[in-house]
């Protein structure tokens, strides 16, 4: 059987991708590093819908932790194997870079950037064998606009924005497909603390976007309608370009 894997899956974008793709019948591994009870809340709402899912857990920045979690699962599931990866897992820690320490740069680099690394390094092998994958990654309006006090948040982001054009090229021949969802402000964890009635007046759609609708675009670039797409960046941000 074929897995997704949503990293980040407990979350509010996450787990609208994770009930986005078992709606589309497929089976799902739904991440988490420290949020297991809600990964597994997730999983018993999936599974009582009459879909395939389990949670998985482990630390993206730590790549030991990483390959370790997925060998055992691979062991676990002889038969099966993971051809969709949805690189979402992400954190933000705000300052402007004048005051910000070298923890809360090394942070966000090491989980955001260095965990599309570990997560997709070990899962890349088995794709190209399989000459079959989709991946892909959620980036932010951050990541190509740049914005005050998110110095590192918008570094992470942008380097997964040119990792994904760059491993495009790398895996088209092997029927491998990379792309990256670009959300702006959608109703989320890392939203809750904005004012949406200052923000959204800068919106031309007059509000926050809702986790289903950046899942809806997961949904359709993991689909065969679109297999000849690959290497690009779709922004879901209401019309707030750059």
């Amino acid at each position: 059987m074929d897995y997704a894997l949503v990293t980040g899956g407990s979350g509010a974008i996450g787990s609208a991708i994770s009930a986005e793709l078992a709606s589309k019948n497929i089976a799902v591994l739904v991440h988490y590093n420290s949020n297991k009870a809600k990964a597994d809340d997730i999983v018993s709402k999936l599974t009582a819908e009459g879909n395939i899912a389990e949670s998985i857990g482990f630390d993206v920045a730590d790549n030991k932790q990483v390959k370790s979690v997925l060998v055992k699962w691979k062991e676990s599931h002889p038969d099966d194997k993971i051809t969709i990866l949805v690189n979402n897992a992400g954190i933000t820690q705000d300052n402007l870079m004048v005051f910000m320490n070298e923890p809360e740069w090394k942070k966000v680099i090491d989980t955001n950037l260095n965990g599309f690394y570990n997560v997709t390094s070990s899962l890349l092998q088995e794709m190209v064998l399989n000459k079959w994958g989709r991946i892909v990654n959620i980036v932010s309006l951050s990541g190509q606009k740049g914005l005050p006090g998110q110095t590192n948040y918008s570094a992470s982001k942008a380097g997964i924005v040119a990792a994904t054009k760059s491993l495009a090229q790398e895996l088209g021949k092997k029927r491998i497909t990379v792309n990256a969802v670009s959300p702006g402000y959608i109703v989320s964890e890392m939203t809750e603390a904005l004012d949406e009635s200052v923000l959204k007046k800068m919106i031309p759609l007059n509000r926050f976007g809702k986790p289903e609708e950046v899942a809806s675009i997961v949904g359709f670039l993991v689909s065969d309608g679109a297999a000849y797409i690959t290497g690009e960046l779709i922004s879901v941000n209401g019309g707030l370009y750059t």
